[in-house]
């Protein structure tokens, strides 16, 4: 992993798979933001599969999850508000805005009170979905028609939430009553009706772009005045199933423009890494991190219909 920069005017408190989070550098006695009680979020370039954050990086990744981020951010605002506060942009350090070295890849954004679960919308199944769904005939604890097949559209999306787990532990399943015993029912049924609102706009707009959104991964907080605030990343390849429409085919596995590209190159015979071994995956070769880097380029230019201004 690289070494998470020094921001002048931010002081960093918490990396994560893929984003540094820092707080604003005060003055000890008197200091206050001019944007309130606020955070800066930067998305890096690493790349995390199975648990683990590997070695290598993808050029650009994380220039694609603020921007295709902000880019839903707007078009999700009349569903759920966002944290963003500010992307603009400085070069005069302490001003308390975005410093001009982490532009593109960076957002202001309000603190938030996060709630400590994972909120997944599935439209269609596979992953860890179908595994249980052969399991058990269900996902967390829905029960769903015999017959269904890996890539199989589901009758109606559902809300399969998970423990929100540190960096280098595995996210557990859990039903919509073990949320509601950890945060409430209340707030646990308001949590699955944005999560499925936000997958509903989502698919549809994904959709007429010739775009399969299989499931996605939500985080919301609470803001200071109450509010239920969608935070983190919304509808990225790192956090949502992303398919060509014109090749979706259920009964096998969909070629994607996410993250399952390295997934799959580490759980085949060239990478050499047995999963189960506890040992850390192999760095990426070059050409599996381009391939990476083009699927995430794919993402953002088919679903916003712009490229990507790129850092390199």
């Amino acid at each position: 992993m690289t070494d998470t920069p020094m921001l002048p005017g931010w002081r960093h408190v918490y990396s994560g798979k893929v984003r540094d989070l820092y707080e604003p550098d005060l003055p000890a006695i008197g200091g206050v933001h001019p944007l309130g009680d606020v955070v800066l979020v930067v998305a890096s370039d690493r790349i995390s599969a199975y648990d683990h954050v590997l070695a290598s990086e993808i050029p650009d990744k994380g220039v694609v999850l603020t921007q295709l981020s902000l880019w839903w951010f707007d078009r999700l605002a009349d569903v759920v508000p966002n944290h963003v506060v500010s992307t603009e942009v400085s070069a005069e350090p302490g001003d308390g805005l975005v410093p001009d070295v982490v532009a593109g890849r960076a957002m202001i954004c309000r603190r938030l009170d996060m709630f400590p679960v994972e909120c997944i919308a599935r439209g269609y199944l596979t992953g860890s979905g179908l595994a249980d769904y052969r399991r058990t005939g269900e996902v967390s604890g829905i029960a769903l028609p015999d017959g269904l097949v890996d890539g199989s559209r589901l009758p109606e999306p559902i809300f399969t939430p998970s423990t929100k787990a540190e960096v280098g532990e595995h996210d557990e399943t859990v039903t919509l009553d073990q949320v509601s015993a950890t945060i409430g029912a209340d707030d646990a049924a308001h949590l699955r009706d944005l999560t499925l609102a936000v997958y509903g706009r989502a698919e549809e707009l994904a959709r007429e772009r010739g775009v399969v959104l299989a499931d996605t991964k939500l985080e919301f907080g609470r803001a200071a005045d109450g509010t239920v605030v969608v935070g983190d990343e919304v509808l990225t390849p790192d956090s949502s199933r992303f398919w060509d429409a014109a090749t979706w085919e259920p009964g096998h596995a969909q070629p994607s423009f996410d993250k399952q590209y390295v997934r799959d190159w580490l759980t085949s015979p060239a990478s050499g890494w047995d999963r189960a071994s506890g040992a850390e995956p192999p760095a990426l070769p070059d050409d599996v991190v381009q391939a990476t880097r083009d699927r995430y380029l794919e993402a953002y230019e088919r679903l916003t219909g712009s490229p990507l201004e790129q850092e390199s």
